[in-house]
């Protein structure tokens, strides 16, 4: 088996569709209707991604999606949404969604984001355990527990968020193009979705800057990227 799916959807026709679909496809499912009881299953189950409707009884996705990462939850969720604006898009990858997919979709779509998501959260757990840390002046990330250190400070991030950062941080010094990191750490790279980028550049500034309105170590290079510097006195 491939792995195992939690579908959480309070239209039965659309959970039975989407189950049916990756059973095919060779993975393990499970779902739930509404969000208390998904909270439950997710304890239970310990699934390997998490397909989560924004809108539930219950717990909401959003909730659900918060709730998991306050207690260092990393497991991958892609959010279902019917909405098409932006905040709705922008907010639950803030609270650490990995991906979403607007209603109406087509399950080869949605078959695409799983893969990608899962290989990207395969990659990361299946790197060479040779250097498993990595310094950048003050900062040390330890990517065996997925943890970065701000000096003695850990920090609290999202998984995305510690991806983010410790991409940077490995290239440290260099220009990272925005195609490069959306392609990277959420599978697409058109421009319309670059906001989704800088929503956790801002976040990043917001726990390490000592001022993120001007940045020491994240710098945006206009028209371009952004690059992680290292301050020499840090």
């Amino acid at each position: 088996m491939k792995g195992k799916i939690m579908v959480v959807d309070d239209e039965e026709s659309l959970v039975r569709l989407i189950t049916y679909n990756l059973e095919k496809e060779g993975y393990t499912t499970v779902h739930a209707y509404d969000g208390n009881k998904a909270w439950d299953l997710i304890k239970q189950e310990k699934p390997d991604l998490i397909i989560l409707d924004l809108m539930l009884p219950g717990k909401d996705g959003l909730e659900i999606c918060r709730d998991l990462r306050a207690e260092s939850i990393k497991t991958p969720i892609i959010m279902l949404t019917a909405k098409d604006e932006e905040i709705d898009k922008v907010l639950g990858l803030e609270l650490g969604a990995d991906d979403y997919v607007t209603k109406p979709f087509s399950v080869r779509e949605l078959n695409a984001r799983v893969k990608a998501v899962l290989r990207r959260n395969a990659e990361i757990h299946e790197k060479d355990n040779d250097n498993r840390t990595i310094r950048a002046g003050k900062f040390l990330v330890n990517q065996d527990s997925y943890e970065i250190y701000a000096g003695e400070k850990l920090l609290e991030l999202t998984l995305k968020e510690y991806e983010l950062l410790e991409i940077l941080i490995r290239n440290k010094g260099r220009v990272l193009k925005r195609d490069f990191l959306l392609e990277g750490l959420w599978g697409f790279s058109d421009t319309a979705n670059t906001r989704v980028l800088d929503v956790h550049i801002s976040k990043l500034r917001d726990k390490i800057e000592e001022d993120s309105k001007n940045p020491k170590y994240i710098k945006t290079v206009r028209g371009l990227g952004y690059k992680f510097e290292v301050l020499e006195n840090a």
